[in-house]
């Protein structure tokens, strides 16, 4: 059980009380963004990983995610999100610098795909990590196929202002400041998870898909509407990215991972690793030599478990993230379920950041009571509604057992955080959090200001498949990107984190290595 207060932003209550609402501001955020990289032909690039852009195993901030093609740039956390965003738009200046005649696809969606074979699984070299990596692809490839993997998102990282768990800690002296922080970021988790349909509503954006995406899944296709002859759809959808032919993994339906301590957490997810799962093992281990996963289990690692926001703790080299957690506690959350902005160059804006960030910090300060089996899934099905019908007029979610219309819902949370705006907003007199609150008000008066109705509308204007319509919006991100040129010592510092990078992952592949085999067996033999 929850040993937090039971009174509805009680903690923002005691922080008015003792005037340190203040404590608030300042919380640490950064940003991934994964995006599939296309040819000249508007089909996915077969090119190696830009050897310009530096080693994907070792850059901290330019990486691949699944696929060779699925370029991921990451942020340094920044307490002020204009920070964030801008070193967002310095990594794509620069990346944009170094393709040749390629783009960024701006869509969640994957366009330019066509079957399984065509989308190359990302290498990181010879090392054992590098091949462990490879490996791990692999895997999903036969758990899951290949196009799943291509779908492209944002993950929005948040860390609470130190100074605001010291401040409610003061009021919990039952719990050490450890244990008090590791407990309310989990109470943080279970609240976005009961209102996280309210991001895929808000700014989902991907409502419908290329045909293409079902030649490896063809009997799927029965389950949409035709918007024409190459694309399928739900009139309603705000993230089919998020519903079930998206990150929403029937595999891992029946996983009970507990979300209610650090503990609970750990131990679930483990013996999620360590429980064998017939359909696995059918696909074999190892089969003539060749690794074709790291194991038949549940899921091979802790990154295979899909979930629309995650504890995290930076994690040392070769460490496994749950020991990571185990060990030092949770240093952030990482929200997984943001669409990438087609309409946006760098897949998401300002109003966007701001509304997620004072989210996040409501869901911190409100009550948790700890969550039963019942109330994942009735989490699920919520987010399901919404990912396949949120703009449907009328709809109605489950709220604690009972029906409530999306709006009110909605409206409800808003309300709750419009006080924490105004609070981060004591210090700006452009009052920046609560007109991005004010915006998603308008957006929920009128549905059709959702970025899936813009996307929709936009392609009936037009007369556009999907496929054209995210090309068209890419390329013109790309023509804008590329002509906003870097400063020059922004982009040596990016040469220099290259070229560093790839010094690295060349000493490490000339270190001697143990053999791959002992190297697995230690990796999950970590306690």
């Amino acid at each position: 059980m929850t040993l937090l207060s039971t009174a509805p932003l009680a903690r923002l209550e005691q922080l008015l009380a003792n005037d340190q609402q203040q404590t608030l501001c300042g919380g640490l955020k950064g940003i991934e963004k994964e995006s599939l990289r296309l040819a000249d032909d508007g089909f996915i690039a077969h090119t190696p990983h830009p050897k310009a852009l530096g080693s994907a195993l070792t850059h901290p901030y330019i990486t691949t995610d699944y696929s060779e093609a699925l370029i991921e740039l990451i942020t340094p956390p920044f307490a002020e999100v204009k920070d964030t965003l801008a070193y967002m738009q310095q990594l794509h200046q620069f990346v944009y610098e170094q393709l040749d005649r390629e783009i960024l696809l701006g869509s969640s969606m994957p366009c330019g795909i066509d079957g399984d074979d065509s989308i190359p699984i990302a290498e990181y070299g010879s090392s054992n990590i590098g091949r462990m990596k490879h490996i791990y692809r692999h895997g999903l490839w036969h758990r899951y196929g290949r196009t799943m993997q291509a779908i492209a998102g944002i993950h929005f990282n948040y860390s609470v202002p130190d100074a605001l768990w010291r401040a409610l800690h003061q009021q919990q002296q039952a719990l050490t400041l450890e244990q008090f922080v590791n407990e309310s970021y989990f109470g943080l988790i279970r609240n976005f998870q009961r209102v996280g349909w309210i991001i895929l509503y808000l700014f989902g954006a991907s409502p419908a898909i290329c045909k293409n995406f079902f030649k490896s899944r063809p009997a799927l296709m029965a389950q949409f509407e035709e918007f024409d002859h190459g694309t399928l759809y739900h009139p309603y959808a705000t993230s089919l990215r998020m519903s079930d032919i998206g990150y929403k993994s029937k595999n891992q339906a029946n996983l009970k991972i507990d979300y209610n301590s650090l503990e609970g957490y750990v131990s679930s997810l483990g013996q999620a690793i360590a429980t064998p799962y017939p359909e696995y093992e059918q696909i074999g281990v190892k089969v003539d030599g060749e690794y074709r996963q790291l194991n038949s289990n549940i899921l091979q690692i802790e990154n295979e478990f899909y979930s629309i926001i995650r504890p995290k703790q930076i994690a040392e080299s070769g460490e496994k993230p749950t020991l990571a957690l185990k060990r030092r506690g949770v240093r952030y959350v990482e929200m997984r379920s943001l669409d990438l902005d087609v309409f946006d160059p760098i897949g998401i804006n300002e109003n966007t950041a701001r509304f997620i960030e004072a989210l996040l910090l409501t869901c911190a300060l409100k009550d948790s009571p700890a969550m039963s089996a019942a109330d994942h899934q009735l989490n699920n099905a919520n987010q399901l509604a919404v990912a396949n019908f949120g703009r449907k007029p009328g709809l109605a979610l489950d709220k604690d057992g009972q029906k409530i219309s999306l709006t009110a819902w909605a409206e409800e949370i808003f309300a709750a955080m419009q006080p924490v705006c105004e609070i981060l907003d004591q210090d700006n007199d452009g009052k920046p959090y609560s007109a991005a609150l004010a915006v998603q008000r308008q957006v929920l008066d009128n549905p059709d200001l959702t970025a899936s109705a813009r996307i929709l509308a936009a392609m009936r204007h037009n007369q556009q498949p999907f496929t054209r319509f995210a090309h068209q919006q890419s390329a013109q991100h790309a023509q804008a990107l590329s002509a906003d040129k870097l400063d020059e010592a922004t982009r040596q510092r990016f040469i220099a984190m290259a070229a560093e990078s790839v010094a690295k992952q060349r000493q490490l592949e000339g270190k001697p290595q143990i053999p791959f085999d002992d190297f697995l067996q230690q990796y999950f033999a970590q306690k």
